[in-house]
């Protein structure tokens, strides 16, 4: 389809005003910033992020990092607060509230009642002088000169600015609180990450049918096993104990060294005595710390007693 404008060109043109709004906040960051970082680090009850029209949008896409980052927290609709969710409120919470111009009289109905509850305020705006700056406890002032949209109207550029000034808040949050990726993940289980911190050995070892053989095997006779078992290795047992572990690898370096010898020589002469073993409660990222520090891709899975109760690979980690 033919435009009679450069879509492309137009696009360009918002992403950089989008950027420059971001980057007029930076000089904007003063004692503020460092003052509504406090209040919401010291709060004993829920940030209460809360904002109208686009920027209620923007409130509610930062009230979900803050609470997935260590800062409890959730968005109220400023409407649906005034008819009756204000009941939501303690005097233990911190409310964050946005608006671009500061005088959007919706949000500013429902300063009286955190006033008389004694509920602080940050409030979040393009105006140092409005009423929701006045009324605040604390004031971020971001202003930004003008938006994206060509007839300056539709929230883009402030809110664009807005957004990034709240991952900021979240961001300075997570390193005030020394959060860490193992905090992260307890609140994020169901992703990637939160697998590999929460996911024990224990859960994803095999354990059934596992190859093992004794040292005195012949490398002949291993080869077959270590085929048969699909785990590339066989682990061997002295008393129920391992003794050493064998790989796929072992074997083709044992058949290129030892040639005409090889089907004959004992697997104890070429396995690896210490082979790597972790406890069935070691967690899937400390055990993909040890395949790469070692450069491995098995582990055994062992009691107290080293003996065997399953088998870790490679793939086994890929959650």
């Amino acid at each position: 389809m033919k435009y009679d404008v450069d879509v492309k060109a137009v696009a360009r043109h918002c992403l950089e005003e989008e950027a420059k709004a971001i980057m007029s906040a930076i000089p904007q960051l003063d004692e503020a910033f460092e003052q509504a970082v406090q209040l919401l680090y010291d709060c004993r009850g829920k940030v209460v992020v809360t904002g109208v029209g686009k920027s209620g949008h923007v409130g509610a896409k930062i009230a979900a990092t803050l609470a997935s980052t260590g800062t409890p927290a959730f968005y109220l609709n400023p409407l649906d607060a005034f008819h009756g969710d204000l009941g939501m409120l303690s005097n233990t919470d911190v409310v964050v509230a946005l608006s671009n111009s500061g005088q959007t009289d919706e949000l500013l109905r429902i300063v009286p009642f955190l006033k008389e509850h004694k509920i602080p305020i940050v409030g979040i705006s393009g105006n140092a002088q409005s009423l929701l700056a006045r009324n605040a406890d604390v004031h971020i002032l971001l202003h930004v000169a003008h938006e994206a949209c060509p007839l300056n109207l539709a929230p883009t550029s402030s809110t664009t600015a807005q957004m990034a000034l709240g991952d900021a808040l979240a961001v300075a949050l997570m390193n005030v609180r020394h959060f860490a990726e193992r905090d992260y993940a307890q609140f994020h289980p169901g992703g990637s990450l939160g697998k590999r911190l929460l996911t024990t050995a224990r859960d994803v070892m095999r354990s059934d049918d596992l190859p093992t053989i004794p040292p005195e095997t012949t490398l002949g006779e291993a080869i077959i096993l270590v085929s048969r078992g699909k785990l590339g290795l066989a682990v061997a047992m002295v008393d129920n104990r391992i003794a050493g572990l064998i790989t796929d690898g072992d074997v083709r370096r044992a058949m290129e060294s030892l040639k005409q010898d090889f089907f004959s020589v004992p697997v104890s002469q070429v396995m690896t005595r210490t082979p790597k073993c972790v406890r069935p409660e070691t967690k899937i990222e400390e055990i993909q710390r040890i395949m790469h520090q070692n450069k491995i891709h098995t582990v055994l899975v062992v009691d107290d007693e080293r003996h065997l109760l399953g088998v870790v690979d490679h793939f086994s980690c890929m959650l």
